[in-house]
């Protein structure tokens, strides 16, 4: 990977300072900063309406935004396009999924490798193995329609598709959404499964008692701002944390 340091070395993939979003007159986040290492897992948690998404949305160009964002060491300037960071390797896997419904498991999964087919690359079969590889279950649906899935199993394609662009940053938008507990637990697991590979990931979660168990370091968004950070062990067992999120009433 280019601009990349040596094994070993902590590499900062996503560098975010004073980060805000304003539909119209009324801002949406203000003030964020954050950071993301290659092979970590940094979560954001808080509650509906935080500005998660908002968040993820900016990140990805979708959203124009102020402040300032430096991806795998290169500012980025308020015309970026989404398109240009899918090529350099920033993957979103939104809250919907956003599958092609009447399109086989295995075809929506080359279309996530259209990018880089359409750049010259000719490794997507080898991709897939892969994908099949973290998601078994996608290798036995492969010629099954992805509208005919259950909730978990299309998650699954989504993060799947996701992985045939062969990310360096992969943003996770509420992996958790819908799903019954086994597979949510079965998801995050995969999710952690995925650090080995080297991507950094960063995911926004409702469900912070899942998120904060598979990341590495943790914020708390509440009404566009940040109010906590820290490594996610240390989140966990912060009573301000507990009372909001994690006790009975923060159950999700």
């Amino acid at each position: 990977m280019s601009g990349l340091a040596a094994a070993g070395e902590r590499v900062v993939v996503l560098e975010v300072s004073e980060l805000s979003v304003s539909y119209g007159k009324i801002e949406a986040l203000h003030g964020l900063a954050l950071k993301v290492h290659r092979g970590e897992i940094v979560t954001v948690i808080g509650p509906n309406g935080a500005g998660k998404t908002t968040l993820l949305c900016a990140l990805m160009g979708l959203l124009p935004a102020g402040g300032e964002i430096v991806y795998l060491g290169e500012r980025q300037g308020p015309g970026r396009s989404v398109e240009r960071l899918v090529r350099q390797g920033m993957t979103l896997v939104p809250e919907k999924r956003e599958l092609f419904a009447e399109m086989s498991v295995e075809d929506n999964l080359l279309l996530g490798a259209f990018d880089r087919y359409r750049a010259g690359h000719r490794d997507h079969l080898e991709t897939m193995d892969q994908v099949f590889d973290v998601f078994p279950r996608l290798m036995e649906r492969r010629q099954q329609l992805a509208g005919t899935l259950s909730g978990g199993e299309r998650q699954m394609l989504a993060m799947g598709r996701a992985l045939m662009a062969k990310p360096r940053l992969l943003l996770l938008d509420e992996p958790s959404l819908g799903l019954a507990p086994l597979i949510i637990r079965e998801i995050f697991r995969t999710v952690a499964e995925l650090r080995k590979t080297g991507v950094a990931i960063l995911l926004v979660e409702q469900n912070a008692r899942a998120a904060l168990h598979v990341a590495d370091y943790g914020y708390v968004l509440e009404t566009g701002e940040l109010s906590l950070e820290g490594p996610s062990r240390d989140l966990a067992s912060d009573p301000r944390v507990i009372e909001s999120y994690l006790g009975l009433g923060g159950r999700n």
